[in-house]
């Protein structure tokens, strides 16, 4: 009995043992030949939130999480019953000084109308006056009717010019509440997929209020932290390949376009060569945005992956991580 408990044991033990051996060869990742880094990371993606100019109440809100939208798509409507209000009244007021316009440029006809018969009239008186048929009195007369003449013409270019002015006034009120009442309608201000609604219909925004935000699939990203040996050595612009963890099969190109200029996760000063191998540094692998647009649908920020970084340049990719893309 002893002996069969011990042999139970001992197959256990194997069993367990070989379990283990196994998950360790699946999940061994391959050593990389010198001149390249690897690190963890995560997919991510930058994301852009769609506010309201204005304090309002949201009326109806015209997307759901995960719909695609084109730039200048209107996705929210606010309350936009009083701006309306604001509206047809300064449309009124336009229209009001217009008309207002076209009286004075009629006054305007007729005071010079007047200005030329007065100055035909004095013109007249003069020449009478001049060979003594008509009195001094009457030609001062006839000056003083083309003087106020030439008085009411001045007037009258005056009110067309006040008229004009008042014009355009109005016309930029109206273009100011026109622009207010655009702003009522929330527009996606660049392609991308709707990640988050924030607010529903019936509520109430303060100005800057988020409602909805999206996520900028054409700029897609993983970060990593290297090592200060190997950040180092890294150049923007520097090749690396992307493993995420759902596809593994599959490697997606990239490329280095940050390399941070400060460590992290260790004290700003270190004193020891030993300390500072301990220096990390974070670097963003940048997906190409031709890639990320013929596989738009398939783009997705969090997944989490492994990052691979080319830090010499005259290194071979290995044939693990030559590209390859879904077909």
């Amino acid at each position: 009995m002893q002996w069969k408990r011990l042999s139970l044991i001992l197959a256990a033990l194997l069993v367990i043992a070989g379990g283990g051996y196994y998950y360790w060869l699946s999940t061994k990742t391959p050593a990389l030949p010198a001149g390249f880094a690897m690190s963890n990371g995560r997919i991510e993606a930058e994301r852009i939130d769609v506010s309201a100019k204005m304090a309002g109440r949201i009326s109806e809100v015209l997307v759901s999480e995960g719909d695609w939208v084109k730039a200048g798509q209107i996705i929210a409507h606010m309350d936009a019953a009083q701006i309306d209000a604001q509206l047809r009244a300064a449309k009124a007021a336009v229209l009001q000084a217009k008309q207002q316009k076209l009286q004075a440029e009629a006054l305007s006809n007729q005071r010079i109308s007047e200005q030329k018969y007065a100055q035909t009239e004095y013109e007249r008186a003069e020449k009478l006056a001049a060979n003594g048929h008509t009195s001094q009195e009457q030609l001062d007369r006839a000056q003083t009717t083309l003087n106020t003449a030439k008085a009411g013409v001045s007037a009258a270019a005056a009110g067309v010019d006040l008229a004009s002015a008042t014009i355009a006034a109005a016309e930029a009120s109206l273009e100011q509440l026109q622009s207010l009442r655009d702003d009522m309608d929330l527009k996606a201000p660049h392609d991308g997929r709707v990640q988050y609604i924030l607010a529903k219909a019936g509520e109430i925004v303060g100005a800057g209020g988020k409602v909805v935000t999206l996520t900028d699939l054409t700029d897609i990203y993983m970060t990593i932290f290297l090592p200060a040996a190997d950040a180092g050595r890294l150049s923007i612009g520097a090749q690396a390949r992307l493993v995420l963890d759902p596809i593994p099969e599959y490697v997606i190109p990239a490329t280095v376009t940050f390399v941070a200029s400060s460590a992290q996760f260790t004290p700003k000063s270190v004193e020891t060569s030993d300390e500072r191998e301990q220096l990390m540094f974070r670097v963003k692998l940048t997906i190409p945005p031709k890639l990320l647009a013929k596989y738009q649908e398939q783009a997705k920020a969090g997944v989490a992956g492994i990052g691979y970084v080319r830090v010499d340049d005259s290194a071979e990719w290995p044939e693990t991580l030559q590209v390859k893309l879904p077909q």
